[in-house]
Parts: structure tokens; sequence; C-alpha cells
């Protein structure tokens, strides 16, 4: 059985694009399997590989998720980390735990992409010319939707 219905995964997808049209900044989902070790440190790994740090303004933000191993992080750009408060990716993280316990992941996404959009809307609010620096699938880290 796959991790995300077809339904599931329009929707997170629908999401990301409704946040970035009130923003220049990017929001990116990252779905491993496993996750061996810091899943901060992971994903800061794959914020990388997917060229989230080429943003014109630093301001991507990544979700990462490694469901079997029941791991996650959110995390941001340089420019993102400068404008939101010390506090705001752990409480986000919190907004995701609260779904995921349930065993709902595709809302827990959907609450962090949400509250990201609306930081990102408010500190990096979108202006003429903005354009779609990156795509807003998920990405199967895997290669394998389960």
């Amino acid at each position: 059985m796959a991790l995300f219905t077809d339904l599931e995964q329009e929707e997170i997808a629908k999401e990301i694009a409704s946040a970035e049209q009130a923003t220049s900044g990017e929001i990116r989902i990252a779905i491993d399997k496993h996750c061996e070790g810091d899943p901060y440190q992971k994903a800061t790994e794959y914020f990388q590989k997917l060229d989230m740090d080429r943003t014109a303004l630093r301001n991507g933000v990544l979700i990462y998720l490694a469901h079997l191993d029941k791991k996650f992080a959110i995390i941001g750009d340089a420019g993102i980390n400068r404008a939101v408060p010390d506090d705001f990716w752990e409480t986000t993280k919190d907004a995701m735990k609260a779904h995921f316990i349930k065993g709902d992941l595709a809302n827990g996404l959907v609450e962090a992409i949400k509250l990201a959009g609306e930081k990102l809307s408010f500190y990096f609010p979108h202006q003429q010319g903005d354009i779609n620096e990156l795509p807003n699938d998920i990405v199967y880290l895997d290669n394998d939707k389960n």
C-alpha cells in the first residue's frame, strides 16, 4: 500500500502551490523510509541535494519525513531562519507531531506547509515577477512511494 493516496498527494502539492502563491519562498517535502541518526542532519543533506539553498532570497523550507523510523525535521534556509522567531520550527514540528501520533501523515504535512507558508508570506511576500523556482511534488528519496 502506498504511503499517500493519490488524493493526499494532490492535496499536499496543492497546499504547497497555494502557500507559494503568497510568497517568494519555496517549500518542498522529502520522504524517506529510514533515517539512520539525526533527522535534522539528514534533512540538511537533502536540502542541498535538492538545491533548496539556491533560491534567490534563501527562503526555502524543507519538510523531511522518514516514515518507517518515525523521524522528521523541518528546516529553513538562511533568509527565513533570520526572519522567523527562534521557536518557530519547534512549534511547527509540534503541530506536525500531533497529526503524526494519530497516524495522519498527510494532514501533518499539510499543517506544516500552512504554517511555513504563513511565515514565508509575512516575511517574503509574493512580488511581481516571482517564479516557482522548485517543483511542488513530493520527493521520494528512496524512489518508492510506499
